[in-house]
């Protein structure tokens, strides 16, 4: 997304922001803030926006004006008014401080301690306690805006004429984000509070918000960027009174927000400049980016890396290495010195004036581009030829209606159920494509779109019964106790697949199990000793005597379901045979490690729908077909599944979480067939955990109760903290895992800080000696492997098998480099084996489908 969402907290919360703000006052003569601060170092100072601002300080603030730190800390630190210093509202809510915990805990310590155990108790004290830090209240939401990145590339190296306007046409378009948020997004809550918040969505006058203009990226690369930071403080149009922003419609909005956002700035940029734009795939998993056409894929990639930075680095380190030894270093050594250069360029921010950092894309650029990149960007910006922009009465009420049918199909094959700020984001993708004249235009084309798809859909949420009074109805008769966005949207023919699937596990004709041949299984321990608990054998003999074609197993994670499952597939095969349970998979990996567990036959259930399709595989009479990871599973293919058991008459065992993760197509079925049961076999116990409060808070935190988070909290499993030192605490907790033998998973959220932290791991691992240096080869995501790297593939192909054709490459397999070819190719093995599986994954498949791991 290029419109990304943090929430802020009270009181220092702002600083950040404020830590590259260029010192001086720039050059007024200037136009813009940009141009202004151009040969200062730093960023400009932020400055107001918002249509609340006339309620503060007496009118004192206009939209623009500059924001001083005092009247940052004022509102967003403290919020109060940044003029007068009046309350807005209640205050922020205050939680205990490190030192206020540390004291409470010391007076708790035991009184006939003595004074060296005491000491020692109390230092751990408060070194537990400043690790926790302080929690603290919402204190506004900052919404960052980044141009794309051909756009950013475009801009860095054009001339100041050129980049005013560009940063012009990025202003217009958050504004007009912001003016939006306002219009459509931002409320209030009044009345008396319950579990889902106050009762009634009222107006607030506006929002009041802080910009700040950034120019680049931790990297150095040409990345425009402005943080709006949106106060938490709003004023009550219905009694003016201040009160605090509703928090979930504005979470609801982010993506819609961010598809408006390119799709206004598009606008801008095509009708400034004539530039067209285009759309490029991104990869597995991801929606295409719309980049200017003109700039080539090169260029963005030349300013999305840290790869020149990194060779300039080894370099020096090279000639540094020759001038002491006299020679030239050997590949190994190279290769070491290419890790220390990784870390030796790891970027801390760095404060630059924007005239030092175009010098050096305008270089960087010119030599990739062969000519020079201010030149060249003057031709592409001057050359382009003006295209006709739409007007809202230009597009054919027909065509509306045909993309609203367009949009709820594309949202119907990824959700099962969606509201319409869901709608309002695909919509918003499928007009990308077409530059219209302003962003009134393009609003009301999006909306009557967004429109037209909720009338494509099927209305889950009642209508309101019973008229609101005047005081609680919005302009159009709608109620303000139901928030305009909350309404629930499906389709028929999701909801006739449910229907089918509900009807199949209220059907008790299936095959079944004898009670004594489960309780003869249940009763004996496995082959390795294990022996079921309670609750896995009294669910195992419910679902074999029950009859249901389509039966469930819940789980929660650790509680045993494969153990579970194992004894219920030995006690099927002794009924009805060998061979007689199969079982599926949404993913492929998933389905592997169902058949190694189980030691039957499985496949991934889009690869099984297929093979029925080409062949017409299907399922045999008496036949249990166990469908792990159930929640994942879309409805459609549960439906279509089923449906051949169902003719066949075999049983399906849905087996999973309805509290997991959920399928990435259309899905929630599984957890509907739960629900939709009183007597639902299942496991209760959870063996993954030793600590007695880990067991009892997992289940805390599967059912939702907030309270499990404070426990996490309070046993030190969760810090927070500003997003860098947190992936530093991070990647240093995960590297000391790795040193005492631990296995240990480290998760990032976005895929270029997996790339960093993947990149720093290796250079480690290289410099400890961990990974062998050797031949080296690149990878999809930029990175290098060589011998001795663990690797993951990202795409599932049959073709590549090991030598005894057993097993073949996976989606999300992880593997062990055991060899770098010459041609690109690589030899792995799957990673924890020490013998067997090897095969070779050729040159292209590694570099467009194996990534660092």
């Amino acid at each position: 997304m290029t419109v990304s969402m943090r929430v802020m907290s009270a009181g220092d919360g702002y600083e950040y922001l404020l830590r590259t703000v260029a010192a001086g006052d720039g050059d007024r003569d200037l136009s813009t803030p940009l141009t202004r601060y151009y040969t200062e170092e730093g960023t400009p100072p932020g400055f107001w926006m918002g249509s609340g601002l006339p309620y503060l300080g007496g009118g004192e603030l206009a939209s623009g004006g500059r924001v001083s730190e005092a009247q940052l800390q004022l509102l967003v630190g403290m919020g109060r008014d940044p003029i007068t210093g009046e309350a807005l509202g209640e205050a922020y809510r205050q939680y205990a401080s490190v030192q206020e915990r540390v004291d409470k805990r010391v007076a708790d310590l035991d009184p006939n301690l003595g004074p060296v155990s005491r000491a020692e108790q109390v230092a751990a004290i408060e070194r537990e306690e400043a690790e926790r830090g302080t929690r603290r209240a919402v204190a506004g939401y900052d919404l960052t805006f980044s141009v794309p990145k051909s756009l950013s590339a475009l801009w860095g190296v054009a001339d100041a004429g050129t980049q005013s306007l560009i940063a012009d046409a990025h202003h217009q378009a958050v504004a007009e984000v912001v003016a939006f948020l306002e219009r459509e997004v931002a409320t209030t809550r009044v009345g008396a509070a319950g579990p889902e918040g106050a009762v009634a969505h009222v107006d607030v006058a506006g929002v009041l918000a802080t910009a700040f203009d950034h120019y680049d990226s931790r990297s150095g690369d040409p990345q425009l960027h402005t943080h709006v930071v949106v106060s938490n403080k709003v004023l009550t149009v219905q009694d003016q009174k201040w009160r605090t922003l509703a928090g979930r419609p504005v979470h609801a909005s982010v993506v819609a927000l961010s598809e408006l956002y390119n799709a206004t700035l598009a606008d801008r940029i095509t009708g400034t400049f004539g530039i067209e734009w285009e759309a490029r795939e991104r990869g597995r998993d991801r929606n295409p980016a719309w980049e200017l056409a003109p700039v080539p894929e090169e260029l963005v990639a030349e300013f999305s890396s840290r790869t020149r930075q990194i060779e300039q680095e080894k370099t020096r380190l090279i000639d540094a290495y020759k001038a002491r030894h006299g020679r030239e270093p050997s590949v190994r050594t190279v290769l070491k010195l290419r890790a220390q250069a990784t870390l030796a360029t790891r970027p801390a921010k760095q404060v630059h004036s924007l005239a030092d950092l175009t010098t050096d894309w305008r270089h960087r650029a010119s030599a990739l581009l062969g000519e020079d990149a201010t030149g060249w960007a003057r031709t592409v910006t001057a050359t382009a030829e003006k295209t006709g922009l739409l007007r809202a009465d230009d597009v054919p009420l027909d065509t509306i209606a045909d993309l609203g049918r367009s949009v709820v199909a594309v949202v119907g094959e990824k959700r099962s159920t969606w509201r319409r700020w869901n709608l309002h984001a695909e919509a918003s993708r499928q007009l990308m494509g077409v530059r219209f004249a302003s962003a009134e235009d393009r609003e009301a084309i999006t909306g009557m779109v967004t429109d037209a798809a909720e009338q494509a859909s099927l209305r889950l949420t009642p209508p309101e019964l019973a008229a609101s009074p005047l005081l609680f109805r919005r302009p159009d008769g709608s109620s303000r106790f139901r928030h305009p966005s909350a309404t629930l949207f499906s389709t028929e023919e999701l909801l006739a697949a449910e229907d089918r699937l509900l009807d199949r596990s209220h059907t008790t004709n299936g095959p079944t199990l004898p009670l004594a041949t489960v309780e003869k299984i249940t009763s004996k321990p496995d082959l390795e000793g294990r022996r079921l608990g309670p609750d896995q054998a009294e669910a195992l003999q419910r679902i074999a005597v029950s009859g249901r074609v389509v039966d469930v197993l819940v789980g929660p994670a650790g509680a045993g379901k494969t153990t579970a499952m194992s004894a219920l597939k030995r006690a099927w095969e002794k009924q009805h045979g060998q061979g007689s349970v199969v079982g599926l998979a949404p993913s492929a990996v998933a389905a592997q490690v169902l058949g190694e567990e189980l030691g039957i036959e499985t496949e991934n259930t889009a690869r099984w729908w297929q093979m029925h399709l080409v062949h017409g595989d299907t399922f045999a009479k008496d036949q249990l077909v166990i469908l792990d990871e159930a929640s994942l599973a879309g409805t459609d293919s549960l439906d279509r599944i089923t449906g051949l058991a169902e003719h066949a008459g075999a049983k399906v065992l849905l087996v999973g979480d309805w509290s997991q993760l959920q399928a990435v197509d259309a899905g929630g079925a599984f957890g509907m067939l739960v629900h939709d049961r009183d007597d639902a076999p299942e496991l209760t116990d959870v063996h993954r955990f030793s600590a007695r409060w880990e067991k009892a808070n997992s289940l805390n935190l599967r059912h939702g109760r907030t309270i499990a988070i404070d426990t996490l909290i309070e046993h030190e499993r969760v810090r927070g903290g500003e997003q860098d030192v947190m992936v530093d605490a991070a990647y240093s907790a995960w590297r000391q895992d790795v040193q005492a033998g631990r296995a240990s998973i480290l998760v990032a959220e976005a895929r270029e800080t997996v790339t960093q932290l993947n990149e720093r791991a290796r250079a480690d691992l290289v410099l400890d000696g961990t990974i062998t240096p050797g031949r080296e080869v690149t990878l999809h995501d930029g990175l290098s492997a060589s011998q001795g790297d663990r690797v993951i593939t990202r795409e599932n192909d049959r073709r590549l098998r090991s030598k005894n054709g057993r097993s073949w490459v996976r989606n999300g397999d992880r593997w062990t480099v055991t060899a770098v070819g010459g041609d690109g190719s690589i030899t792995v093995r799957p990673e924890g084996r020490r013998f067997g599986g090897a095969m070779v994954l050729p040159a292209s498949y590694v570099a467009e489908q194996v990534e660092l791991g």
